[in-house]
């Protein structure tokens, strides 16, 4: 994914980052009270890039139950999250159990951290707000309480800064760590600090959060109280939440809960899961401390749940990931619906694979990483005895094997839900897919979804519905082979499949049900009867599903509509090859057209023979090169064939529902490739200015 530079050889010690110059668009944190202070990150070439492009839903408010905050500190921070456009680790970490989540943090040891869009965009998309962190320690800790402590305007001042980040920036809030000792006249400006901030969040990002750390207490002791007490209960009393240390005692959440009174449920009591202390062990018994918190009636605050990836807990990733997972759900229960509005969509991606597919026809073939392209994630369940169930159900990005091919694993993106093992003739099998509440009106929705299965393995959903005055209610959509089931069942129709997308099948079907609330979906496997063939065997995969208010295509805008620019081209050469790198941006030429979720960027290396016959038979090549989840992406050291006289970048507008426009309809950007001469005649028309340098050096 064209998200990183591609290999080359490298100066052994690179030139310091500077910001301020195109690049890979990266996050990264500010460091100094100097550069939060200057302003210098709205000058960096970086800064547009590191927005948001999902806000949280209106009126996301906090629950009145207890919640689930759970703190991101892995490796230091910044590691393969860092790459906006993605990166090209497969293997990448990522969440995908945000059904479990009410706030994730993003946390690193530099004093601020802001957390990068990728993960803003995915916790938006599902409900979840998200915090960044200001924190102290150590001899530079003290050194900026001194000056950002030192006036109640200073310390207004420095809240300011705090909430501005948070606006431009798009995400939701701070946690404040302060983990230094300071004097007790220090204490005044520190709760104007506080206070500020949290009054100044919210009056700016309506349903932001504030949530003080336990660590300095009211007489200004570096001292974890481990549960909420009179000593650090004054911050909590002037800010949205507390965090409380993670090496409290079994009656913590309790006493916590009693000082709290009516406010407990913003009391979150921290659990480490690498289990450094923390009650009940953390790791594989966390479950342990969770069940005492709830049973408390407070929140709990999941610190470190990137354990099962740096400690390579056996025997996969994704496997080990989905078991810690479930001793959450298990204990606490979900926190999160959906579907709750129209449109709804996933393909099932989890921001990480080895291909991805546009309208079941493969685009990239190569690892990827963006947690961004994550759409809805499922709510499957963790079966702990794989030996106990027939069908095996996972999500999967990788290109699956069946009767000696390789077959094309995703409809859409990089994921899909695939199903398999054995299913007797007659035999059924149900698993959920979402937990909704979504409210159904007096006009039909819409479900679509793609199938892709071998032989007579046939894939349905199941959907379950209540009203107070009809009850509950079970709809049964499948294409064929359905007496076995006693539900209502609804036939779809079968839709056009693309031409480049064999194997798949789509299928629609429209349903009314005012008054009634969709609660269930589950997905159920089945065979076609009569059987086509007389085995057991079981395959198939579910691509995408889409639920709307309309059958219409999506329309997007032309591409005349759209003004596409060029920025920072910088032509070079790598091991013999032309290069270029290169800014695209783009808006609607009516400032008040849509802007969408997401663009598929694509290139189109012409040469002087293609661009000649560009009208007739002759096609040239559409490269994928990566996705935007703004209106720019910035293309790096792209290698051009010697033979290329003009490059032309295609904008592939892609809805919320998932749908693409045509490739011939998107929007793009052309540029003439320069010469060998230009090249050389740009090189050496810098030489002047070079040698003039060195000169003034020696």
């Amino acid at each position: 994914m064209s998200g990183q530079p591609n290999d080359q050889k490298s100066d052994p010690t690179p030139p310091p980052f500077d910001p301020s110059k195109p690049s890979v668009p990266i996050s990264y944190p500010i460091k100094t009270l100097e550069d939060l202070e200057n302003g210098s990150y709205y000058k960096s070439f970086h800064y547009p890039f590191n927005k948001t492009s999902v806000p949280l839903r209106p009126n996301t408010g906090l629950a009145q139950r207890p919640r689930v905050l759970v703190c991101h500190d892995m490796q230091g921070g910044y590691v393969d999250d860092k790459w906006i456009q993605g990166g090209e680790n497969s293997g990448a970490y990522a969440i995908w159990h945000w059904y479990l989540i009410d706030v994730f943090v993003y946390f690193s040891h530099y004093l601020v951290t802001l957390p990068p869009p990728n993960w803003t965009n995915t916790a938006h998309t599902h409900g979840v707000k998200v915090l960044g962190t200001f924190i102290v320690e150590g001899e530079e800790g003290t050194a900026t309480c001194n000056k950002m402590l030192s006036t109640k305007e200073s310390a207004h001042k420095y809240a300011e800064l705090l909430v501005e980040l948070a606006v431009a920036l798009g995400f939701d809030g701070w946690l404040l760590n302060m983990e230094v000792d300071l004097a007790i006249s220090q204490i005044p400006n520190l709760k104007e600090f506080v206070s500020y901030l949290t009054q100044t969040m919210h009056s700016s990002v309506p349903g932001s959060l504030v949530i003080w750390y336990d660590s300095v207490t009211i007489d200004g002791t570096l001292s974890w109280q481990n549960q909420l007490n009179e000593e650090n209960k004054p911050f909590f009393d002037i800010s949205d939440g507390i965090f409380v240390n993670y090496l409290w005692e079994e009656d913590g959440p309790k006493l916590s809960a009693t000082v709290a009174g009516d406010r407990k449920l913003d009391v979150y009591m921290g659990i480490d899961v690498f289990g450094r202390g923390t009650y009940g062990g953390g790791q594989w018994t966390t479950n342990v401390a969770l069940d005492v918190i709830k049973k408390d009636d407070v929140s709990a605050a999941i610190f470190a749940p990137g354990w099962v990836y740096e400690t390579k807990q056996p025997p996969d990733f994704q496997t080990a990931q989905n078991r810690w997972w479930s001793l959450v759900e298990k204990s606490w229960g979900i926190v999160q619906n959906y579907p709750k509005t129209l449109p709804f969509y996933s393909n099932f991606d989890q921001g990480r694979g080895n291909h991805i597919s546009v309208d079941g026809a493969q685009a990239l073939s190569t690892q990827w990483n963006n947690i961004s392209s994550q759409t809805f994630q499922p709510f499957l369940e963790y079966v702990d005895d794989s030996t106990s169930k027939t069908i095996e159900v996972r999500v999967e990005s990788m290109n699956w094997f069946m009767n000696g091919s390789f077959k094309e694993a995703s409809f859409n993106g990089g994921g899909n839900i695939t199903f398999k093992g054995t299913l007797e003739a007659g035999a059924s099998f149900s698993t959920r897919l979402f937990s909704g509440q979504l409210l159904m009106g007096p006009l039909p929705i819409y479900f679509t979804y793609s199938v892709n299965s071998v032989g007579n393995s046939q894939l349905g959903l199941s959907l379950e519905l209540s009203s107070e005055t009809g009850g509950k209610k079970k709809l049964f959509l499948a294409s064929q082979g359905t007496n076995q089931f006693s539900s209502e069942v609804l036939m779809p129709r079968r839709l056009t499949t693309p031409d480049n997308a064999p194997g798949w099948v789509m299928q629609e079907v429209s349903i009314a049900m005012n008054g009634y609330t969709l609660t269930e979906i589950h997905a159920v496997c089945y065979k076609q009867q009569p059987e086509i063939t007389n085995t057991t065997e079981y395959f198939a995969v579910l691509g995408d599903i889409k639920i709307s208010t309309s059958s219409k295509n999506t329309e997007f805008p032309p591409s005349t509509s759209w003004i596409v620019n060029g920025q920072d081209i910088e032509w070079g050469t790598s091991q013999g090859s032309k290069t270029l790198s290169l800014k695209i941006s783009w808006k609607p030429e009516d400032e008040k057209g849509p802007l969408f979720p997401k663009y598929n960027i694509y290139v189109e290396k012409l040469s002087k023979q293609s661009i000649r016959t560009l009208r007739g038979t002759l096609e040239s090549v559409r490269e994928y090169i990566g996705v935007a989840h703004i209106e720019a992406f910035y293309v790096s050291q792209l290698v051009i064939p010697s033979d290329t006289s003009s490059l032309k970048f295609i904008i592939q507008v892609c809805n919320v529902d998932g749908a693409s426009q045509n490739l011939d309809d998107a929007p793009f950007f052309q540029l003439d490739v320069q010469s060998s001469t230009n090249i050389l005649s740009l090189l050496f028309g810098c030489l002047p200015s070079l040698v003039k340098n060195i000169i003034a050096y020696l």
